[in-house]
């Protein structure tokens, strides 16, 4: 037998429902914030930890961008007359966790590192775009306009910064780690 969508018979019934999902919705911000925020400070220290160029500048250049990403979540916070306030992400946290694991694991100054490094970053990249487009959702059923743009974008950025990783990685960091 298919499941059937229940309807609320009466309006406390859908406002109640309305009210947890704006909830979700918001503890869903507040665990992103907390991550960006997070993620800032480890992008400094794998673009430190990077060989290539490339690699390091992709890594710089993200982390200007998830400033970007960190000011979109505050406008979408006072969007709902709220305050900014983050919520530690245990998964950003694991995720930045390997991430620091892989540098101490791969030797400084190789190409091996930079893979390393970019499989952890796409990673995480893998995990925003999920939570974004997530929160997106989310936003749109709840009718919040300017929460969509700007969650959208933020998704868009996402999927950029992932599709840039991977052409630095096949394009030559791969099969210079190889070669060592």
């Amino acid at each position: 037998m298919a499941p059937t969508k229940k309807s609320a018979s009466n309006g406390t019934q859908n406002s109640n429902h309305e009210g947890q999902l704006m909830k979700l919705f918001t503890n869903g911000l507040k665990d992103v914030y907390w991550a960006e925020k997070y993620l800032v400070k480890s992008l400094k220290k794998m673009a430190k930890a990077a060989t290539a160029e490339d690699v390091r500048t992709a890594f710089e250049e993200h982390m200007t961008q998830t400033e970007g990403q960190v000011e979109r979540l505050e406008a979408i916070f006072e969007s709902m007359d709220k305050r900014a306030v983050g919520k530690k992400c245990l998964a950003m946290e694991g995720l930045v966790g390997e991430a620091e694991e892989l540098i101490e694991e791969t030797e400084d100054g190789t190409e091996t590192r930079d893979v390393a490094l970019i499989s952890a970053a796409q990673k995480v990249e893998h995990y925003e775009i999920a939570t974004y487009g997530t929160l997106r959702s989310l936003a749109q059923v709840l009718g919040l306009r300017q929460a969509v743009d700007l969650l959208q974008e933020t998704l868009d950025e996402e999927k950029e910064t992932d599709k840039l990783l991977t052409e630095i990685a096949e394009s030559f960091v791969n099969e210079s780690a190889l070669q060592e």
